[in-house]
């Protein structure tokens, strides 16, 4: 059993490399393709796409549990990639309409795949082996950041414009990634405690029908929605959470920032010469070794000291305000807006590209150090009410991250960093309130 599950992981934390490297790369260099397309017949915003995906994510966090529970996690996971697969497939041949049509399908996906992932880690994990796995399955998760990103450096490495052959050649191979990370599903074995239910549901089948079965699985799966549904709205109304809600807000504008903005802004910086477009990849794999380091480094070797939390989360706070003063003075203004093919304004300093990858990696270590805590304290503080505590915090952080990747292609580069110095300073009061809330609440005396 323990080798099936151990099994199980690698190939889940597999399927997601590879459908995450082709997804993280399309994320990460689509506004700047969507930039090089003719605009009298395609007139998409790639920072509206993301903007709808992470939109329809945050609310069908709330349905797909249920989904989940009726169809199973490893069906789930199979259509989620179909679903993604479908969006890369997009940028092959664009066009407006299926463009925007699969960023909804996406946004539905997402939630469905994410969900499922949860159920299914849990099923083939015991106490003695939940942070092996997890542990196993962020590290081969945070590789899709390094793979499809080289690719874009080398593939485009050199050129100044990306033209419709290097689309499709680029898109054809994140396509072909996307495809083999879907099929990755399919050969995930069913879990034990799945074995079981099927087991005594043949047991029962003299006694009920398939279809009684089926309607008794989807009465349970909608009455533990209602429930969960009950309990997220009396957790939204505690002193805690709307503390800690300031903190996901920020964390879903950086999202948007680290994951779409800052490369789009790269490859708009024509100082950078012909490097540019290649540079996107290159501030990717950083942003990916900054993540890799945090997460190793605060999610692992801190993650039992209750005391270290303020301290982690004060210095993600510090190495994000020193990126965004680093990007204010080495990054055009007008770099991320959408309507413009190349950047006109000069920045404070003469673009460096050993400061633009250094606050790639910056913004990489900040994020790993904020989500790490946050994911710290809503796990000791909610023990038994984790689930509906981490759906709160996938939907504030998905609505804020869709609502910077719409204004994102209107606002200029310092008005982007000033709202994140605001709600990143905003949030980590915030943080340090819940922290010494809790701390009180240990130390105060039992009778």
């Amino acid at each position: 059993m323990a080798d099936f599950r151990t099994y199980n992981v690698v190939i889940l934390g597999l399927g997601f490399l590879l459908l995450f490297t082709a997804f993280t790369t399309c994320g990460n260099i689509e506004q700047t393709v969507v930039k090089s397309l003719d605009n009298t017949t395609f007139t998409g915003s790639g920072y509206h796409s993301l903007g709808i995906i992470y939109g329809i994510f945050s609310f069908a966090n709330l349905l797909a549990p249920t989904a989940v529970a009726v169809i199973g996690p490893r069906i789930t996971m199979f259509i989620s990639g179909i679903l993604y697969s479908g969006y890369i497939s997009v940028f092959v041949t664009p066009s407006t309409w299926s463009f925007y049509l699969t960023s909804v399908l996406i946004g539905f996906g997402a939630a469905l795949l994410w969900t499922a992932q949860g159920q299914f880690l849990v099923e083939n994990s015991d106490a003695s082996t939940i942070n092996r796995n997890t542990g196993l399955f962020w590290a081969l998760l945070q590789c899709s950041m390094l793979f499809g990103n080289l690719y874009v450096y080398l593939d485009w490495k050199g050129k100044t414009e990306i033209s419709d052959r290097d689309r499709r050649v680029m898109f054809i191979a994140l396509l072909v990634t996307s495809v083999l990370g879907t099929l990755c599903f399919l050969i995930l074995r069913k879990s034990y405690q799945q074995e079981e239910e099927v087991l005594s549901e043949d047991e029962g089948r003299s006694l009920l029908s398939s279809r009684q079965i089926y309607k008794q699985r989807v009465s349970s799966a909608v009455n533990d929605l209602k429930a969960e549904f009950r309990t997220i709205l009396h957790l939204f109304s505690t002193k805690t959470i709307l503390l800690l809600s300031i903190c996901m807000a920020y964390t879903g504008l950086e999202l948007s920032f680290y994951s779409g903005v800052y490369g789009t802004c790269i490859g708009a910086t024509n100082q950078f010469g012909d490097k540019s477009k290649a540079l996107i990849g290159i501030s990717g794999i950083v942003v990916g070794f900054g993540e890799i380091l945090g997460g190793g480094l605060f999610g692992l070797i801190l993650k039992n000291n209750r005391f270290r939390r303020t301290s982690v989360v004060f210095l993600g706070l510090v190495v994000h305000f020193v990126a965004f003063y680093l990007i204010f003075l080495n990054i055009p203004a007008d770099a991320p807006v959408v309507f413009r093919t190349s950047t006109q304004h000069t920045p404070y300093l003469t673009p460096s590209l050993s400061i633009a990858l250094l606050c790639s990696f910056l913004l990489g270590l900040g994020d790993s150090c904020f989500n790490t805590q946050l994911y710290s304290i809503l796990g000791r503080v909610y023990t038994e009410q984790s689930a509906p505590a981490f759906a709160i915090f996938k939907f504030v952080q998905s609505i804020f991250a869709a609502v910077a990747f719409f204004y994102s292609g209107y606002l200029l580069l310092n008005w982007q960093l000033l709202i994140m110095v605001i709600l990143g300073f905003t949030g980590t009061l915030g943080f340090f309130v819940v922290e010494r809330m809790q701390n009180i609440s240990a130390d105060l005396p039992e009778y």
